[in-house]
C-alpha cells in the first residue's frame, strides 16, 4: 500500500474506533447504572445492611480513582506493541464482564456468599478501568491530530446518551429480576470491546508508532495543573447535577416529572460536543475547557436564581452544554498533553479525577451534608466556585502555553 492509502486506511479505522468507543462508553455507563439500581436489593440478599450500599459505591469510586491511572500507565507500556493494547482491553473486558454477570447469581446464594459478593465487586471495579483510558490511548497513539476532537466527542457521546437514558432505566428496571439485565449488558460490552480490539490492530498496523525518544519525554508541570483543574470541574459537576439539580426542579415541578426534566442537562451535553470539537481542533482543548468552565458557572448561577421552570430548564440545558464542552475538551487536551508516550497516563488521570469527584459527592451524601442547614450555602455555591476558578485557571495555562509557543517560534525564526 502507498503512504496515502495507509493514511486513508488509518483514518477510516480511527473513525470506526470512535464509533465503537461511543458504544463502549454507552454500554459501560448503562451497566454501571444497572448495577447502582440493583445494588441495594443484591446487598440485602447477601445479608448486608442498607447503610453499607453507599459505602460499597464509595469503594468502587476509590478503586476507579487508583485503577484508572494505573490502567492508563499500563496502556502506555503496551501500546507500542502492535495489537497488544486491543488484546489487553479484550482480556480485561472478559474478566470484568464475567465478574459482573456473576454478581446477581452469587447474591442469590444468601449470606454465605457475602465475601464472594464483595470480592466480585472489587474484581469488576479494577478490571472495568481498562475500558476507559486504554481504549482512548489508541486515539492518541494512532491518529491524525486534527481528528482527535471529533473522535473524543464520539467517545463521550456514549457517556452523554447513557446519562440521558439513566432516569428512564431506573423506572423500567426497578421491578425486574437483575440477572437478565446483567447478562445482556455484559454480553454487549464484551462484543464491543472485542470489536474495538480488532480495530486497534488495524489502526496500529497502518500507522507508524511514536519514536522511543519521544515516548520518554517528561510531562512537566502542566499536567498537574490540568488534573487539579479537572478534579475541581468534576466536583462541580457532581455537586450541581447529582445533588442540586433535583431540588432545583422540585421548586417548580412534582417528583414524578423529574424523569423528564433531568435529561435536559444531557441533551445539552450531547448537542454541544460536536460543534465544540471544531473549536478545539483550531484553538486547543485547554481554551475550550476554560471558557466552558466560566460559561457553565454562569449557567449554574442562573439555575440557582431561576424564578420559573422554563428559566431553570434553559439554565440546566446550558450547564449541560458547558459540561459537554469541558469533558470532550478534557479528553482532547489529555491526549495532546500526554503526546507522545503518556497519552494513557494523562487520560487515566482525567478519569481518576472524575471518579474522585464522584467519591467526594458520595461522601457528602453519606455524611448527610445535604441535610444540614448550615452547609446549604456551601453546597449551593460550591459548583459555581469549582467551575469558575478551574475555568479561569485553565485559561491562564492556555494563554501561558500560547505565549511560550509564540516566543519559541520567534526565536527559531530569528
Amino acid at each position: 500500500m502507498t503512504k496515502a492509502q495507509l493514511s486513508a486506511a488509518a483514518g477510516a479505522s480511527a473513525k470506526r474506533a470512535g464509533v465503537y468507543l461511543a458504544v463502549l462508553q454507552l454500554v459501560f455507563t448503562l451497566g454501571w447504572t444497572t448495577y447502582a439500581i440493583y445494588l441495594p436489593r443484591l446487598a440485602a440478599e447477601v445479608g448486608l445492611a442498607p447503610t453499607t450500599v453507599i459505602l460499597i459505591l464509595m469503594l468502587d469510586q476509590a478503586i476507579f480513582t487508583i485503577a484508572d491511572t494505573a490502567m492508563g500507565v499500563a496502556a502506555d507500556k503496551i501500546a507500542p506493541r502492535v495489537g497488544r493494547l486491543g488484546l489487553f482491553v479484550g482480556l480485561m473486558a472478559a474478566v470484568s464482564c464475567a465478574a459482573f454477570v456473576a454478581l446477581p447469581f452469587v447474591a442469590g446464594a444468601g449470606a454465605a456468599a457475602q465475601a464472594a459478593f464483595i470480592g466480585l465487586i472489587v474484581v469488576w471495579s479494577i478490571t472495568s478501568s481498562a475500558l476507559r483510558a486504554p481504549p482512548l490511548t489508541l486515539l492518541g497513539r494512532y491518529r491524525a491530530k486534527p481528528q482527535v476532537p471529533l473522535l473524543a466527542a464520539l467517545a463521550m457521546l456514549g457517556y452523554g446518551i447513557a446519562g440521558a437514558i439513566s432516569p428512564y432505566l431506573g423506572v423500567v428496571l426497578r421491578e425486574h429480576d437483575a440477572r437478565l439485565p446483567f447478562v445482556i449488558s455484559s454480553a454487549v460490552l464484551l462484543l464491543t470491546a472485542l470489536a474495538l480490539s480488532r480495530i486497534e490492530y488495524d489502526v496500529a498496523r497502518n500507522t507508524s508508532p511514536p519514536a522511543p525518544a519521544e515516548a520518554a519525554k517528561p510531562l512537566g508541570l502542566v499536567p498537574i495543573a490540568f488534573i487539579v483543574a479537572m478534579v475541581a470541574l468534576a466536583l462541580g459537576y457532581q455537586l450541581h447535577f447529582a445533588m442540586n439539580s433535583a431540588p432545583f426542579y422540585l421548586r417548580f415541578a412534582k417528583p414524578d416529572q423529574l424523569q423528564w426534566l433531568m435529561p435536559v442537562f444531557w441533551i445539552g451535553f450531547n448537542i454541544a460536543m460536536f460543534p465544540a470539537s471544531l473549536v478545539v481542533k483550531h484553538r486547543g482543548g485547554l481554551i475550550v475547557m476554560g471558557a466552558a468552565g466560566l460559561f457553565g458557572a454562569l449557567a449554574i448561577v442562573t439555575a440557582e436564581l431561576a424564578g420559573s421552570l422554563s428559566v431553570l430548564t434553559a439554565a440546566q440545558f446550558l450547564a449541560g452544554v458547558a459540561w459537554g464542552c469541558m469533558l470532550m475538551s478534557a479528553v482532547s487536551a489529555a491526549l495532546a498533553i500526554g503526546a507522545t508516550g503518556a497519552e494513557g497516563k494523562v487520560t487515566g488521570l482525567v478519569f481518576s479525577a472524575l471518579a474522585l469527584g464522584t467519591f467526594a459527592r458520595m461522601a457528602a451524601v453519606a455524611g448527610g451534608l445535604q441535610k444540614m442547614p448550615d452547609y446549604a450555602p456551601l453546597l449551593q455555591w460550591a459548583p459555581v466556585a469549582c467551575w469558575s476558578v478551574a475555568g479561569a485557571g485553565l485559561l491562564v495555562i492556555a494563554a501561558a502555553r500560547l505565549q511560550g509557543g509564540l516566543i519559541e517560534k520567534t526565536n527559531s525564526s530569528s
